[in-house]
């Protein structure tokens, strides 16, 4: 049993928090508050082929293990967890089309989109559809050699940049179950009727937009079906999921690692009754919960991610591994907060980004509490085992 990363992920891991150190830093808490798209910092992920992480080496990308795929969002949550998720959506898509697309899919996009030249995201939940992906509406009807696609997608993340855009839809609504009737299409950016008509407004999760997307009768090459084949597409989103889920846990640990690093530091320079309010026992009492639940999450992340690269079904694993690490890192940021007392509630200071940023964890790539219900299902039918 080891615990340990090998020497070339540590390098990984090293030169990633050396990027984040100089270049998220010291611009996270006044660009988050500008509400400025991080440009320069996209620059500096795209030369350091962060883009590839998902691509496989012979399309130009770095082919990571899923080890190093966590690590990479570990440490750039720390810095800004909004970051991360223009390189999450990014990658999951990339996943995606790698694991399920025609060669000649493969071939077009995946070489541009590991440079970062393209970028993309993945177009699953609706209005009225989030975690209950099987109640889209979201059409696409045959006519002749396209489809004509109908229906609108909320809070998609990179929308404005995506190109291509995977975007789930039913290519037969009245199929029974739903999911033999979806699909999945690659909408390229530009494409009539294709509109992205607002960003959200957001409590956290600032620096990337998470945009509505309305499709007007797009019409979409036949040629553009993921795959090639009718019917597969909520198999395609779901097995993206596992990916997912494995990048929120590992932003998670992100948040986490800064809510610890920022209140370390507050309990060793701040003074209170003529000492270091780390002297008191309820300060340490905090500050070591937040490093247990911190190293735990790590663990746990990391357990799932060396799972996946074993080859093995990983599904409870990683909505495990994702439960956890979200929860923690909320309780992190939230200890984080009342450690720093009132100077936690001040934008001045990183810790009230991390209060607002850790919610979503326990709400994107499926909420904890379906999530949880998955994990037991799986339990109880025997397919995974624990001790």
């Amino acid at each position: 049993m080891d615990f340990t990363l090998n020497d070339e992920q540590r390098l990984f891991r090293e030169t990633l928090r050396s990027f984040v150190d100089r270049e998220i830093v010291p611009v996270a808490r006044d660009w988050e508050h500008e509400g400025r798209y991080p440009t320069e910092i996209v620059t500096g992920m795209r030369e350091l082929g962060l883009f590839g992480l998902a691509v496989p080496e012979e399309y130009g990308g770095l082919a990571a293990d899923t080890v190093s795929f966590a690590l990479t969002f570990e440490e750039i949550s720390r810095g800004w967890m909004g970051i991360a998720g223009i390189l999450g959506s990014h990658s999951v898509s990339c996943w995606v089309i790698a694991r399920h697309g025609t060669e000649e899919q493969k071939q077009r996009y995946l070489p541009e989109l590991a440079t970062g030249e393209r970028r993309t995201a993945i177009a699953l939940t609706e209005p009225g559809a989030g975690t209950d992906l099987q109640s889209i509406t979201t059409t696409a009807k045959k006519d002749g050699d396209d489809y004509i696609v109908r229906g609108t997608k909320m809070w998609i993340t990179n929308a404005r940049h995506a190109d291509p855009l995977p975007v789930l839809v039913k290519t037969d609504p009245g199929a029974s179950p739903a999911h033999r009737g979806m699909s999945m299409l690659l909408v390229e950016a530009g494409s009539p009727g294709l509109e992205i008509t607002k960003d959200m407004g957001k409590l956290g999760y600032k620096g990337t937009e998470s945009c509505e997307v309305v499709l007007d009768d797009v019409r979409v090459p036949a040629s553009q079906l993921l795959g090639g084949v009718e019917g597969r597409g909520l198999q395609q989103a779901l097995s993206s999921l596992e990916t997912g889920r494995i990048n929120i846990a590992a932003r998670s640990v992100g948040i986490a690692q800064r809510a610890y690093e920022e209140s370390l530091a507050y309990a060793r320079e701040r003074s209170a009754f003529g000492q270091p309010i780390g002297d008191f026992q309820a300060v340490q009492l905090r500050l070591s919960g937040i490093a247990v639940r911190l190293q735990a999450a790590r663990l746990m992340t990391y357990w799932a991610a060396s799972r996946m690269d074993a080859g093995v079904r990983m599904d409870t694993e990683s909505g495990m591994a994702k439960i956890f690490a979200s929860d923690a890192a909320l309780e992190c940021a939230t200890d984080a907060m009342r450690i720093h007392g009132g100077y936690g509630y001040s934008t001045e200071f990183e810790v009230e980004r991390l209060y607002r940023d850790a919610p979503l964890m326990s709400i994107g790539e499926g909420t904890n509490d379906m999530l949880g219900t998955v994990v037991a299902r799986s339990l109880l039918a025997g397919k995974a085992t624990i001790g």
